[in-house]
């Protein structure tokens, strides 16, 4: 089943960001259908997320996030997230999503990533933050990336 607009995965990302950073993903008075829509087709901001392998994979990315990485739903949600930076950029995306573990969020980020046609790019003022369930136990991080800016010289 894809989770695309699954609202169960829905609200594993939304009470976690509401948990830490004490704001809402989406606009308030929506239901968890509503909202898993919502944040999947229509949201002006791109969100991913990926699993907790050792190698994590994006799991989920809303329409926005695949239109920034240029990767349709089944592309996306079968790669490394490691592979949406350059090699030279990962030693410092990871020290980032350390930082993230240690944390719990970290808001106001930017970083180089590129797409699937080896354009390269910032994310801006990008929030990432810890996936985690009613129980407590780690599912995994994701990201909201609201705004994007390709860098000098393009590609």
């Amino acid at each position: 089943m894809s989770l695309s607009t699954d609202a169960d995965f829905f609200r594993l990302l939304a009470d976690s960001y509401r948990r830490l950073l004490n704001r809402s993903l989406v606009p308030d008075g929506m239901s968890a259908a509503e909202g898993a829509a919502w944040l999947y087709g229509e949201a002006p901001f791109g969100i991913l997320a990926h699993n907790t392998a050792p190698d994590p994979v994006f799991v989920y990315g809303n329409r926005r996030a695949q239109a920034i990485f240029g990767y349709d739903w089944d592309e996306l949600t079968a790669l490394p997230s490691r592979l949406s930076a350059e090699p030279v950029e990962r030693s410092e995306r990871q020290a980032f999503l350390d930082q993230v573990t240690r944390d719990g969020f970290v808001s106001g980020y930017r970083g180089v990533r590129i797409t699937k046609s080896g354009v390269r790019f910032w994310i801006e003022q990008a929030t990432v933050w810890q996936l985690t369930d009613a129980a407590g136990n780690y599912r995994g991080q994701a990201a909201m990336i609201p705004d994007v800016r390709l860098m000098d010289g393009g590609a």
